[in-house]
């Protein structure tokens, strides 16, 4: 067997088994996404409340990436995977006992440890692909961001089926086979660089990079709208278009599942042609698609079909982004990068849910917060254009 068929069978399986692990993790941390409605409706929160206990795993998920990248540059996906996913188990098992709000909110915090194995994977697959492949590879990668439909599709579903604490159980059993899976065949890629000084000194270098703040701003934006759109849209169609709370999970995780189909096409359209105009015509057509839905029209088909465009140009432009990390990240610091822009965009997501509960619950009205969607994304699709263009051609991170 050559060396070239070894290596593109240890890229294929890190790649498979990255992604796996990927989904399973954000099963996770998305489980309390879905249920949500009914703990507004059993505990009688208000909507801020209710937006703030499924926005806590998201940002403590996206915070959690920067410590997390910078300890896989270091450390190596084969450790950090394996350590995750067994961490993820306990806040996961304690959401069968808690169920007062206080309660929920700190197992909320804990479950956000699912949400950083982005930083993890990332790296592994980018040092197993060469550049011309690195875009598509990291979008079949973040596939994983469906074990967000997962986690729409099956929990509801589960718990009233088969009882109330059936799929936590179920998600931290296979949680602890993948980390014992994981342990056994994931592999570093061959000659992975191991960067010097600590964590916290690499981030700060990473930091002081403008490269990696311009991709934040944008991964904020691309990621940040689909986390938003994933974690808040059962509520939304619930109130808007008073669905039951298994019709709203399944049409949400239609949403996630046309978003994840369209992240390595993002990838594949940057390696083809270029990240740049793939991100100008993503964030373009998401502030027109945003603009339709603020007038609420009606759910079919008009607002079936602004959040499914929504939904794929999301997705598509979240791959495109990380292609272009491909592009302009020093090497020995992809997962150090990896890490301050996942975390942005997770913070993307953070944000929109408490806006959009804050301002239903002073105006009546979602049209505000879709609007300000529309605003940002077209302001992502100017600054990409203008900004953008010239630093990817050169290759470089800038300072």
């Amino acid at each position: 067997m050559t060396t070239a068929t070894t290596a593109k069978r240890g890229a294929t399986l890190n790649l498979a088994l990255a992604t796996v692990g990927f989904t399973i993790n954000f099963w996770a941390w998305a489980l309390l996404g879905p249920l949500g409605p009914g703990v507004k409706e059993r505990l009688g929160l208000s909507f801020a409340a209710q937006s703030l206990l499924v926005a806590v795993p998201v940002v403590v998920g996206s915070l959690g990436r920067i410590p997390v990248g910078a300890l896989t540059d270091r450390y190596g996906a084969r450790i950090m995977f394996p350590i995750v996913s067994l961490a993820t188990i306990v806040p996961v098992l304690t959401l069968t006992v808690v169920s007062s709000y206080p309660a929920l909110i700190v197992t909320g915090f804990f479950l956000g440890i699912g949400g950083t194995t982005f930083a993890v994977g990332v790296p592994l697959v980018s040092g197993w692909y060469p550049p011309a492949r690195k875009g598509f590879a990291i979008g079949v990668f973040g596939i994983g961001t469906g074990g967000t439909a997962i986690a729409n599709f099956t929990t509801v579903k589960l718990a009233e089926t088969y009882g109330k604490n059936t799929p936590f159980v179920l998600v931290a059993a296979i949680l602890a086979g993948y980390a014992v899976i994981a342990a056994l065949f994931i592999r570093d890629a061959p000659g992975r660089q191991r960067p010097a000084g600590s964590a916290w000194a690499r981030t700060a270098e990473v930091g002081r990079l403008a490269v990696t703040w311009q991709l934040c701003f944008l991964y904020a934006v691309s990621f940040g709208g689909f986390v938003a759109f994933s974690v808040y849209l059962p509520a939304y169609l619930r109130t808007v278009y008073e669905l039951s709370a298994n019709d709203a999970a399944l049409r949400t995780a239609g949403f996630v599942v046309l978003a994840v189909i369209a992240r390595p096409t993002g990838g594949w359209l940057s390696d083809r042609f270029h990240p740049v105009p793939v991100l100008v015509w993503c964030f373009s057509g998401t502030a027109l698609f945003a603009v339709v839905q603020a007038f609420q029209p009606a759910l079919m088909p008009v607002a079936t079909i602004a959040f499914l465009g929504l939904a794929a140009l999301l997705g598509a432009a979240s791959g495109a982004v990380f292609a272009l990390v491909g592009k302009v990240a020093p090497t020995d610091k992809v997962g150090t990068v990896t890490g301050v822009v996942g975390a942005a965009g997770g913070l993307g997501g953070f944000v929109p849910p408490l806006v959009m509960g804050w301002v239903y619950g002073v105006e009546g009205s979602y049209a505000i917060g879709l609007m300000l969607l529309s605003d940002v994304a077209l302001a992502a699709a100017v600054y990409t254009a203008v900004k953008m263009s010239g630093l990817a051609r050169a290759g470089q991170p800038g300072r």
